[in-house]
Parts: C-alpha cells; structure tokens; sequence
C-alpha cells in the first residue's frame, strides 16, 4: 500500500512505483517529482528494514552514487560565489595533491572524470579505511594519476567525494557535512539531506536488503576471476574494453567486509557513496536546477554557473565504465525510454537510486529504495519511473 499524494496527470508515477516495491522478501522506496516547481508526486511504500517496518514519510535511505550529484551541486555553489574556479588546479585550493605529478590538475578535470586519480583498490588495504576521511585524502593527495590527467576519462566511483569534498572543506574551513545543511538543507528547507547521519537521525534510516551472497568473500573472488577471464576474450578479440579498471575504481580490498548498514558506516562522511536522503529533498534540489538555479523566491545558484556545470565535457567511452556518459562537470547523461532528454542530467546510484533534472521540461525527480542491486548508475527502475514522469509532463 503506498502512501502520500499523486496528482492525476502523474498518476503512471504512482502505478510505476506500486510495481518496483517488492511483493515478498522485504523492502520499500519512495518517489518525488516536481514539474514547473509544483510538487506533483510525493509518494512511499513497503518496509524500511528486514524486520517489516513500514517506509515513513520521513524515512532517509543510503542513495550510494547519487550522493555524487548532491556533492557536485555543492562544489558549483561555491565556484558561484567565486571560492572556486573550474580551471584552477586542485592544488591552488589543496597543496598537498600536488605531490606525483598533479600539480597541473583541475577542478574541471576532477568533475568531468578525467583527472586519472579513480584506483582505490592500490590506494588503500581495506575498505574499512574510508570511514577515515582524513585517511583518505592523505592518501589521494600523495597518489599518482592512472593516466595522464585530461587525455582520457574514467569514472571516480568512489573516490570523487573526498576529492571534490575536501576542496570545499579548504576552501570554507568547514565540514563537508555541514557545509551540506548550510548550503542546501537550510535554504531549500529540505527534510533529509545527509552525507554522515547525525545521531539524533539515526532512527530515520531505511536499511539495505540484500541477497546475503552479496557479501559472500567466495562469491566476490569468484566475480573477479570471471572479470579476468571475460578480459583475456576482451584483449584477444581487440575490444578495447579493460574490466580491471572497473574493479580498480569500485572494489577496494575487503569491500565485501564494509557493513554500510553499521552505525560507523552511516555516521562517516563518504561524498560518493553514502548520501542518506528522502527522495523529496533529491527532487526539490534538482528542482531548483531543472529551473534555472532558483525556486519560489531562492536561488540557489546563477543561471551562468549552472549552464557551464552543465555542458557536456566528454561523450567517448571511458575507463572504468564502458558506457558513454557525456559526463557535465560532476552530473552525467538521463537515460529514459522514448522521451528525448539531451539537456537533462544528474545521478544515479548503485542499488537503484537516482536524482535529475531536465531543464526543458522544467521537470525533476528523486527516487530512493532500500533493496536490488543494479548497476554504478541504477538500473531501470529509475528509467521507468523517470521515463513516466517525462510522458507525464508532455501530456501536461
């Protein structure tokens, strides 16, 4: 049974998200659209946990790489306030990353993927050490880039939140976590935007449901030896496709290790990977964005700024996923299913999440879930739901 409101000419949107709740085994989601700033979709359902409990209207669940989307929306706030400029290298914002030969890397390399600083397997010995922010960017700092910065792109799956994090952490002498509250929650009133759940939060959270073979270290070697082997065809056949570089970006020692239901692991500050939202708040920024920067009276960000955040910076295959993303500066290409959408973008996420704006129909939405896998970049849960509401807004 879902609960919240529709309104009738979105009412796909609500039918699409009744489909994706699992009928047995446990698990929820919740669903937001907005469409020329009127909030047309605001709806969840199911359970937030094993145990049964029902999805609240306040429930914040784990959104893995849409959190990114978030993180990147911070970054451009700031270059929108002259803290930071796209063209600058990291270093003018962050000494120390200029050691190993990244003196000449920018921020716009570092937001489109192309700064080669996305291997975490070889950056650290167990993923238990990203709970350790400033483990992390000790570690990146002293690092070498895959490749030579701006020559090739490849996605920064996990290491893209303390990378852009600690820039606007140097450049306000604020936290990340903070920083979020002061520059989004706060102005656009939202009512779950966390990046590192505060205590007094905690009993918000959904938590994941997954196949217990997930976190099976059996299974996990077994995955990798299939990567190996599916390479070797790769190379043999002259795709040029590299599943270790996947495996480099998304797969840190002891991954299968990491309890991301923990306390510890919601309470860290992990900018691309542990976002804790409502699917409302993902909608209401994105649509702010999907309308110029402003919504009801605050603006959030200038139209000039936003523009160049979102003009496509590479539209070739890269690295670590081998998919044309036409990564924006921190925000990448919305897949939908019929309806055309060149201009929209934003994030999803690993487990079926995801959050975007398309600025031509002056449509946003947010979707979190707290069960499925899928891909990096969700799965097409997402595409359904947002493909519905595209159809939605045209018949509007």
């Amino acid at each position: 049974m879902l609960e919240g409101h529709a309104h009738p000419d979105f009412w796909r949107v609500a039918r699409g998200l009744e489909d994706i709740i699992p009928k047995q085994g446990g698990g929820g989601a919740a669903i937001c659209v907005y469409h020329r700033g009127e909030k047309v979709v605001d709806m969840w359902g199911g359970t937030r946990d094993e145990h049964g409990a029902p999805w609240q209207e306040d429930t914040i669940s784990l959104s893995y790489s849409t959190t990114k989307g978030v993180a990147s929306t911070l970054i451009h706030i700031l270059v929108d306030r002259g803290l930071i400029d796209y063209n600058e290298p990291v270093a003018t914002y962050w000494p120390e990353f200029s050691a190993n030969g990244k003196q000449r890397v920018t921020v716009r390399q570092l937001m489109c993927h192309e700064a080669g600083m996305y291997d975490i397997r070889h950056l650290i010995d167990d993923a238990g050490r990203m709970l350790d922010w400033d483990h992390m960017v000790q570690a990146l700092a002293a690092a070498a880039p895959v490749h030579v910065p701006g020559a090739t792109h490849g996605y920064h799956g996990l290491t893209y939140g303390w990378l852009v994090g600690e820039i606007a952490q140097r450049v306000t002498g604020k936290p990340f976590g903070e920083l979020l509250q002061s520059e989004l929650a706060t102005p656009l009133d939202l009512d779950g935007l966390y990046v590192g759940v505060p205590e007094d939060q905690m009993h918000r959270r959904a938590r994941l449901i997954v196949p217990a073979s997930q976190n099976d270290p059996s299974n996990f070697e077994r995955t990798m030896r299939n990567a190996r082997r599916i390479n070797r065809v790769l190379k043999a056949l002259r795709i040029p496709i590299d599943l270790s570089q996947g495996a480099a970006a998304l797969l840190p020692p002891n991954m299968q290790g990491l309890d991301l239901n923990s306390d510890a692991a919601t309470a860290a500050c992990m900018p691309a990977l542990n976002g804790m939202f409502t699917a409302r708040s993902l909608a209401k920024l994105y649509a702010v964005l999907a309308n110029g920067g402003s919504l009801h009276g605050t603006q959030l960000i200038s139209a000039e700024t936003l523009h160049t955040a979102t003009r496509v910076q590479n539209r070739t295959m890269g690295r670590v996923i081998p998919v044309p993303m036409h990564w924006r500066l921190g925000y990448h290409r919305v897949g939908t299913i019929g309806p055309k959408t060149p201009n929209a973008f934003g994030h999803s996420g690993y487990g079926g999440s995801g959050a975007w704006a398309d600025p031509d129909r002056n449509l946003a939405i947010g979707l979190t879930l707290n069960s499925g896998l899928g891909t990096p970049f969700g799965d097409l849960r997402v595409v359904r739901l947002g493909t519905a509401a595209c159809k939605a807004a045209e018949r509007r």
